[in-house]
C-alpha cells in the first residue's frame, strides 16, 4: 500500500536514478531511452519497452531544464500568425499543438496582424528566446530564414522554407462545377484581402477554371474584401455593396466561410432567401459551417491536419532530416449542405 500524503506535503519526486534501480539498469541506459538519444538506437526494443513501462508506473517526469542543458536544445518552436481568434488560424494552431504535445515540445505564438514592423520584431524575439524552428500561418515569408521554417498557406518559393498549400485549382474545379451543375450562370464572387496569403492564388485558380468550363465572371458581380475582420462582418458589408449595384445574381461564392455567413445575413435583410433565391458557397469548412442556418456548402481544407503536417515536417528538419520538400499540397473536398440549390427557374 502506498504512503498516505499529509495535507500540504509535497509529492515525492521520482528521479531517473530511481527508475534505473527499479528495473536493474544503469542510469545512462535509462536516460538514453527516455531522452531518445542517438545512443538509444543500439538498445533492444524489449529493453526500451521495459524502461518506458517503469517510467509510467513510477510516474517519472523528466527534468526539462536538465534535458535542455544536456542536449543544448530548448525543444521549443515559434508560431507566427496573422490572427489567432479566427476559425482558420485557431484550427491550424490546434493541429500544431496536438502534434507537438505528443513529442514533448513547447511552442510560443506571436500575432502580427499584417504589421511588417511587428513581424520583424517578433521574428527576432522568437530567435532570441531560443526557438529551434518556426511555423508561419497565413504569413508571407519574403527572405530566407536562419531557422528551419514551415509556412502554412505559404505561396512564395523561398530557400529554407517548406510551404504547406491547398490545391486551389482543384478547389475551384469542385466549387464552380457544383454551381454550374445547379444551373447557376449569374454568380457573384468575393475576392480575399490581398494581405491574405491565399487570396491571389485562390482568385487566379477561380479565373483559370471559370475560363476552362465556359463560366463568365462579371466584374460588376465581383467585390474586393479590404478588411481583415475575423467575424462575419468580413462578408456582410461587401454583400451589401453587391446588392446596391442592382445587378441580379443567383449564387455567391464567398472568400471563406466566415464571410459567407456574413453574406447570408445581408441577403436575408434584403428579403432574399438562401438558397431558394440565392445560393451561397463558402471555403474552409470551419466548425460552425455545419451548424449555421442554413448549413453551409463549402470547400473543405483540413486545417487541423495542415497544422499537424507542418509540425511534423518542422520537427523532422530540426532533428536532423537534411532533405525537405519545398512544397506539400493538400487536397480539398467539396462538402454539400443546405446553402446551395438549383438556380431559380432552372428545370
Amino acid at each position: 500500500m502506498g504512503q498516505i500524503k499529509k495535507p500540504g506535503q509535497k509529492p515525492e519526486v521520482i528521479t531517473l536514478k530511481a527508475v534505473a534501480q527499479h528495473i536493474g539498469l544503469t542510469p545512462g541506459t535509462v536516460s538514453a531511452v527516455l531522452n531518445d538519444s542517438p545512443s538509444a538506437r543500439s538498445i533492444p526494443q524489449e529493453t526500451k519497452n521495459r524502461i518506458h513501462a517503469a517510467a509510467k508506473e513510477l510516474n517519472y517526469r523528466p527534468n526539462f531544464f536538465a534535458r535542455t542543458l544536456r542536449n543544448k536544445r530548448t525543444y521549443t518552436i515559434g508560431v507566427i500568425a496573422e490572427e489567432i481568434g479566427d476559425s482558420y488560424s485557431s484550427a491550424i494552431i490546434s493541429g500544431i499543438e496536438m502534434y507537438l504535445r505528443k513529442r514533448d515540445y513547447f511552442f510560443l505564438t506571436v500575432v502580427h496582424r499584417h504589421d511588417p514592423v511587428l513581424l520583424t520584431r517578433y521574428s527576432q524575439l522568437l530567435s532570441e528566446r531560443g526557438v529551434e524552428g518556426i511555423i508561419t500561418v497565413d504569413t508571407t515569408v519574403h527572405e530566407a530564414p536562419t531557422l528551419p521554417t514551415v509556412a502554412v498557406a505559404g505561396h512564395k518559393k523561398v530557400k529554407g522554407v517548406t510551404n504547406i498549400v491547398l490545391d486551389h485549382v482543384r478547389a475551384a474545379v469542385l466549387a464552380l462545377n457544383h454551381l454550374k451543375g445547379l444551373s447557376h450562370e449569374r454568380i457573384a464572387f468575393m475576392k480575399g484581402n490581398p494581405l491574405s496569403s491565399d487570396a491571389k492564388d485562390r482568385w487566379d485558380a477561380i479565373c483559370q477554371v471559370a475560363a476552362e468550363i465556359g463560366m463568365k465572371i462579371d466584374p460588376e458581380l465581383t467585390v474586393q474584401i479590404d478588411t481583415d475582420d475575423p467575424t462575419p462582418m468580413l462578408g456582410y458589408p461587401f454583400t451589401k455593396q453587391l446588392l446596391a449595384r442592382k445587378r441580379p445574381f443567383t449564387a455567391l461564392f464567398a472568400y471563406n466561410d466566415i464571410s459567407a455567413i456574413g453574406a447570408i445575413r445581408a441577403l436575408l435583410e434584403q428579403g432574399l432567401r438562401v438558397p431558394q433565391d440565392v445560393s451561397v458557397m463558402g471555403f474552409d469548412d470551419i466548425p460552425g459551417a455545419a451548424f449555421h442556418t442554413p448549413s453551409l456548402t463549402t470547400v473543405q481544407q483540413p486545417l487541423n491536419r495542415m497544422g499537424e503536417v507542418a509540425a511534423q515536417v518542422l520537427l523532422e528538419r530540426i532533428e536532423g532530416k537534411k532533405e525537405y520538400p519545398c512544397e506539400i499540397a493538400i487536397e480539398p473536398e467539396l462538402v454539400v449542405r443546405e446553402s446551395t440549390a438549383k438556380a431559380p427557374g432552372a428545370s
